[in-house]
């Protein structure tokens, strides 16, 4: 059985979503941010030192970090949503799996934490959006020509970009004017019974 460490409105609601779709046998110890600091509780860091979240535990292995996650989780089920079998398709889902984590989020938490601030912050906050829009159009020009990120199938990248589509839809200008596309595509992933269940056993998700 697999334990999810389960932070409210975290990337760890991927993590449910991948276990739904892979149909793995699951159990979630819940977390609460902290009303004040939205931080994590210290409970999580009994878990691992770094008290984040996502963390599963599993035969005897406590793993961390999404991507390696959702890695770690197409080989438990034989390699359902993991690497297709086309270079092409191939070399975009290495790509977007990582490309979720090392290059859309930073701006994107970058302006949630400057718009924090009072002031001098929410205007710097604003300095960040071009940087942001610059994903957007990228991300936009990649669903043009494919229902998916990797191909025609949906693999563990689709998995890993829901986060920072979500949160740019929420907060960072991703609008069905400018990004039809892309909106599409959250519309098919929020649509699927799995990432259905995976709300229903996470709890609340600011972004769904």
């Amino acid at each position: 059985m697999i334990t999810v460490h389960h932070l409210e409105n975290s990337r760890s609601q991927r993590v449910l979503w991948m276990l739904e779709e892979l149909e793995l046998p699951y159990t979630i110890r819940r977390y609460e941010r902290d009303a004040k600091t939205m931080l994590a509780p210290p409970e999580l860091r009994r878990v691992h030192p770094l008290g984040k979240s996502p963390v599963i535990e599993h035969e005897g292995r406590t793993l961390i970090e999404s991507a390696a996650i959702c890695e770690y989780l197409t080989e438990c089920a034989g390699g359902r949503l993991g690497s297709p079998a086309g270079m092409e398709d191939r070399l975009r889902y290495r790509q977007f799996l990582h490309y979720a984590e090392g290059s859309a989020m930073p701006p994107l938490l970058l302006k949630l934490a400057l718009g924090m601030i009072p002031l001098v912050g929410r205007f710097a906050a604003k300095k960040i959006q071009p940087m942001i829009d610059v994903h957007l159009r990228f991300i936009e020009s990649e669903l043009v020509s494919r229902p998916w990120f990797a191909g025609s199938e949906m693999t563990a990248a689709d998995v890993m970009m829901s986060f920072p589509l979500e949160a740019a839809k929420a907060r960072a200008g991703l609008t069905p004017e400018r990004h039809p596309h892309t909106c599409a595509w959250l519309e098919r992933i929020h649509a699927r019974p799995a990432y259905q269940r995976a709300l229903t056993a996470g709890g609340d998700y600011a972004y769904a």
